[in-house]
């Protein structure tokens, strides 16, 4: 019965061995690079401050689990207009935290890309390059997206407005 052992032993380090291996280290690499690249803090001039992240404390390691495979990487750097756009973001983290959870993610992977009735971009020569968010039925954040930095301005952030703000 040794031998079985000493085999099962063997081929359950073969098995280790070769999920190790899969990728050449050098394209990993470059895909990291790729994916996951430094957001610069240059590109943030004042007024303008960081849109403060929302909290991701887990409370089970099932929910730590969860939230490690539903975060990508990002790759938009998300900036308030200013201080009083950040407080009311925290104010907005507040009221409906899974909701603009979901919003900062959207924002800092993916701010272009449209949800029926959800993420679309404003209507007219006056909003030209602003985007709508719908965080609930009550609260909305408006934002410009500029591509070639990578870099997401949040205008307002706050209950539903009767007429849109206009971009800065």
């Amino acid at each position: 019965m040794t031998n079985s052992s000493g085999a099962d032993q063997n081929e359950n380090e073969s098995v280790g061995k070769e999920e190790e291996q899969p990728t050449p280290p050098d394209t990993l690499g470059s895909q990291d690079q790729a994916i996951s690249a430094p957001i610069s803090s240059d590109l943030v001039v004042p007024p303008e401050e960081q849109l403060t992240a929302p909290p991701t404390a887990p409370d089970t390691l099932e929910n730590f689990a969860e939230q490690a495979t539903q975060l990508p990487v990002s790759s938009w750097l998300v900036v308030a207009k200013n201080r009083r756009v950040n407080r009311d973001w925290e104010a907005l983290l507040l009221r409906a935290p899974e909701n603009a959870r979901r919003c900062y993610q959207d924002l800092s992977t993916a701010p272009m890309v449209r949800k029926p009735k959800r993420v679309f971009p404003l209507k007219g020569k006056r909003y030209l390059g602003a985007w709508e968010y719908e965080v609930t039925s009550s609260d909305r954040v408006f934002y410009v997206p500029d591509e070639e930095k990578r870099k997401v301005l949040v205008y307002y952030a706050g209950t539903h407005p009767k007429t849109a703000p206009t971009p800065p």
